[in-house]
């Protein structure tokens, strides 16, 4: 049950100055390989939050954008995730491209993305999605697959396909602004090469790198 990893490792001298840029670099390759067949949705990211009360919770969403202000994922605002960040705003993410042996770690800060940011989105969701949006009140109790599909075929109905569907009020974006980024490659003898990006304490865009021991 044990992989031997590759021997082609991750170096400081290789290392983009920003961690998004390197992580834009890692995106690619991870696109690529997805293309080729070997790696499903390279943006579904795990994101982990935790309570007021500090109860841990994991689920996986996709990543839908990613700048030097964050990582972006949306959400209904009534979702646990989203709970949990109102109560407590920091936020681990990772990103687990298993195939290329690499892992993407960041920790950080969430704050809901605006309304104009949300909506723009919104619009480019495919319509069932969109539906699926406003019929869904996620992490809630529902009776039967019987409730939730006689909620969506009713939505389906008053907006037919080509009608705008208006953004729901509960659903929106969470922007992740990192902390930490850590670029997790896996090498053989499990001697992993496990670079670290931490902000520095003045904030703003001054990050350090340092290595850690696998």
């Amino acid at each position: 049950m044990r992989e031997h990893y590759r021997a082609r490792g991750l170096d400081e001298a290789e290392l983009a100055a920003h961690p998004v840029e390197q992580f834009a670099r890692w995106f690619r390759d991870a696109v690529r390989t997805a293309d080729e067949g070997s790696l499903y949705e390279p943006n579904a990211v795990i994101v982990s939050t935790a309570d007021a009360e500090g109860r841990p919770s994991s689920r996986t969403v996709l990543l839908k954008q990613f700048d030097h202000e964050g990582f972006v994922f949306y959400t209904n605002y009534g979702s646990r995730k989203a709970r949990d960040l109102d109560a407590n705003p920091h936020v681990a993410l990772l990103f687990p491209w298993h195939p290329m042996a690499r892992q993407v770690h960041v920790t950080g800060i969430a704050t809901r993305t605006g309304r104009d940011e949300t909506a723009a989105y919104f619009r480019t969701r495919p319509h069932g999605s969109q539906l699926g949006a406003w019929a869904s009140s996620q992490s809630t109790v529902v009776a039967s697959r019987a409730e939730l599909d006689r909620a969506y075929e009713e939505l389906a109905a008053r907006y037919p396909e080509g009608e705008q569907v208006p953004v729901p009020p509960h659903w929106g974006g969470f922007r992740v602004v990192p902390e930490t980024v850590e670029f997790w490659q896996g090498r053989e003898n499990r001697l992993h090469d496990r670079l670290r990006y931490v902000r520095g304490a003045a904030g703003g865009d001054a990050w350090h790198v340092e290595r850690l021991s696998p």
